[in-house]
């Protein structure tokens, strides 16, 4: 399909429109609505709309689950369509623009019947992003990055050192409650061979007496 630029008045008017960040329009069943925007390389562009359909019972825009909403998005001077999607009645829509330019952002619904008098009220919520990367904001961002990274490793060295350091002092603690365990063995052990000896010494000595008085 071939897209006409629309004229400046009402390019003027959609960029007021656009610059307060939300429009409505109504369409009618096998109607597509397309809105010229010019936008430079790799600029983000977001879109939000929610279509609301005219119900003759209630005289009044309601909701429909069975309502769907085309968008088409294609640059204008190449035709090279950007992005084409499909979803609910109320949905998103996001591209970005990979020349500067004019672009038509078209939409429409997924009613197919010719006959139809189906009668749409459609909301439209236009957000364009940055139209570059900061590279020098990048570049500050990473430094600030790897600054905290820096300060995690050092951080985490620190804390290895003082694991290490606790680890040799419970290997140094346990070598002591070792030794001190050992030493209190071989003390008990005196004590018990002392003890042998001296009661050994005292039975000799007693037998010695009583021998001494029995033989006088």
């Amino acid at each position: 399909m071939t897209f006409k630029r629309l004229p400046s008045l009402c390019v003027l008017l959609l960029y007021s429109a656009l610059a307060a960040n939300a429009l409505h329009f109504y369409l009618d069943a096998n109607e597509k609505r397309c809105f010229i925007e010019e936008l430079p390389t790799d600029t983000v562009v977001e879109g939000h709309y929610r279509a609301l359909e005219w119900s003759e019972a209630q005289q009044k825009y309601m909701i429909d689950d069975n309502l769907g909403i085309h968008v088409e998005v294609e640059e204008v001077e190449t035709g090279h369509k950007v992005t084409k999607s499909k979803g609910p009645s109320d949905g998103k829509f996001t591209f970005t623009s990979h020349e500067a330019g004019d672009h038509s952002i078209c939409l429409s619904t997924n009613y197919t019947s010719w006959f139809s008098s189906t009668h749409i009220r459609l909301y439209l919520d236009i957000v364009v992003g940055s139209t570059r990367p900061d590279t020098e904001h990048d570049r500050t961002h990473v430094s600030e990055v790897a600054a905290k990274v820096r300060d995690l490793n050092q951080k985490l060295e620190d804390i290895r050192r003082e694991q290490q350091y606790q680890r040799e002092r419970e290997a140094d603690y346990r070598d002591l409650s070792e030794s001190t365990n050992s030493r209190a063995v071989w003390y008990s052990v005196v004590q018990i061979a002392v003890l042998i000896l001296t009661c050994a010494w005292q039975l000799r000595h007693l037998k010695n007496f009583f021998e001494d008085r029995k033989s006088r």
